[in-house]
Formats: structure tokens, sequence, C-alpha cells
């Protein structure tokens, strides 16, 4: 006996059976004629190889065997049940697991967009990893990541990058920097600044490296870090300046801690990216998250800014 010759609607049968005790009250419950619940009891039995009823008098009883299978399919009945109810959450988004990854500058403001879609979508699981850039890019080509966030869009055919919210970029300093009492600086008045930079590779410092190149100046990197918060505070202390998003700092903005220098052409107005591979369709779960980023997050982000 193979698994599959037994189906769904003989469990069914044998279910109604059981409960209602005859094959003409079955049929009526089935929505189904009394020769066909007849043939499909005969048929289980044979794939079975055991009697599930016995004829009394003009009606059938379940016998032995017959009850405790038929215990047995109402579970698995139920199991069934089961399965297509997770199958109709999952298409209606009220189930399955998003796999994000994000750079480092985006953690201070991802954790206030998760916290806003788990609110509205709490039967999801959501997994948050922070990467580099270079990691990120691996991340989603092996499949490990369902979706990325990213400052700059990835380059080639294998990823997708849409825009979704604002990323701008801005020379920063303490409030007793010199620089900081001037209205206006051009970016020549930065050359001989001492900087503490991202380190190469970075999307931060990618889009620094570029701005000064196109206004012909030469950057004093005085220390180079993959960390935000370091940068922020060599800045407070009074080591130098630095190039940062504008997420990064809002807090201590708001303090009077650190304020963006009022550079020509600055701040840089770039987008925040959501990335996805295109071999590979995203699961229900994640292209909510993703519609939820396009949808909400450019409010949500210029709100906090």
């Amino acid at each position: 006996m193979t698994r599959r010759a037994i189906t769904v609607r003989q469990l069914e049968i044998l279910d109604a059976v059981a409960r209602e005790g005859s094959v003409t009250a079955a049929a009526n419950v089935l929505h189904l004629t009394q020769p066909a619940v007849s043939m499909q009891l005969r048929q289980l039995e044979d794939h079975l190889e055991i009697s599930l009823f016995e004829p009394v008098g003009r009606g059938l009883q379940i016998t032995e065997p017959g009850r405790e299978l038929a215990a047995l399919g109402g579970d698995l009945l139920q199991r069934v049940d089961e399965f297509a109810n997770a199958a109709r959450d999952l298409r209606g988004v009220r189930r399955g697991r998003v796999r994000l990854g994000v750079v480092g500058t985006a953690i201070y403001f991802a954790p206030r967009l998760l916290a806003q879609f788990i609110k509205s979508h709490p039967g999801l699981d959501l997994k948050l990893n922070i990467y580099n850039r270079e990691n990120m890019l691996e991340q989603l080509q092996s499949y490990n990541i369902d979706l990325g966030i990213m400052g700059r869009p990835p380059e080639g055919t294998l990823l997708v990058g849409t825009p979704f919210a604002p990323n701008p970029l801005a020379i920063v300093a303490s409030p007793s920097h010199p620089l900081s009492l001037r209205r206006e600086l051009s970016p020549e008045d930065l050359e001989h600044e001492p900087f503490i930079v991202r380190e190469p590779g970075s999307g931060t410092r990618i889009a620094m490296d570029r701005y000064l190149a196109e206004a012909g100046v030469q950057v004093n990197a005085i220390m180079e870090t993959d960390s935000n918060e370091t940068i922020k505070q060599a800045v407070m202390a009074g080591i130098g300046i630095g190039f940062l998003s504008l997420h990064t700092v809002r807090l201590e903005q708001a303090a009077g801690r650190i304020i963006p220098l009022n550079v020509v052409g600055l701040p840089l107005r770039r987008q925040w990216f959501v990335v996805h591979t295109r071999q590979r369709n995203l699961t229900p779960a994640a292209a909510e998250f993703r519609e939820y980023l396009l949808r909400e997050a450019d409010d949500l982000m210029r709100a906090a800014l």
C-alpha cells in the first residue's frame, strides 16, 4: 500500500460515516450520492486491506479497527485544515519571515521602520543583520537575506535597487569648531582641515570622495574607521570634522553637540535603496515589507530629520 493510495476525500467519508452512523446520513452531510460514498469506502478498505464497517440489518456498523482508524483519520483531516490555513495566512501576509540586511548607517533609522511594520503585521518574523556594503551584496546573491537596505544602488543586472527615502549627507563639526561660525563655506575652505573618514568602499566614503574630488579638494584624513559612532565621538571631542548621513547625527544635533557645516553643495541629496535579487521571487512577507518601505518610509524618515 502506498501513501498516495489514500485520498483526503476517503478520510472525510470515513470520518462522516463514523460520526453519522450510516452511509445515507454521511452522503447527505457531504453532499454526495449514497453509491459514491459506498464506492469510496470499498476502495479505502481495499487499500487498507481491512474491514472498516460490517453490515447490521440494512445499515453499517463500524468495526473496532475502523473506529481506531477513523479517529486517526480525523486527526489527519485536522492537520490538513491547519496546512490549508497556514497557506492562506502566508498568502495574506499574516505569517512568514523577512530576512533583512542593512548597512551600518541604516541602523539609525531601520529599527523605527521595523517597529512600525511589526505593529501592523504582528504575525511576521523579522530577522535583521548588519553588514558592510560588500558583505551585503554577497548575502543577497547567495540568498541568505531577502532584502537589503543601502545608500548606493548596486551595479550590474543581478540585483534590483529601488529608492524609498532621502539620505542627506553633510560635513559635520562640533559647535565649538571655528568653521561652525562661518555662515557659508566653499569646498576649498576644507582643504587643510583634519577629517575623520569612513573606510574605503563604504557608501558614505564613496560619496565624500566624489564630492571633494569634483571640487578639487584634497582630504586631510587623520583617522579612518568603519564606525559612524567613532566619527561622531571624534567630532564632538574636537579632533576634526566628519562626513556623515544626517540620519546618524539626529540625536547629537538635537542636543547641540554636533552641527552640519553650511558648505556649498551640501547636504548631498542621496537616496536609500531597498535591494533584492532578480533571480528569485520575493516571499509574500518580504514583498509586503518592500511595499511598506516604498509607501511609508519616506514620510517616517523625513519626520525624524
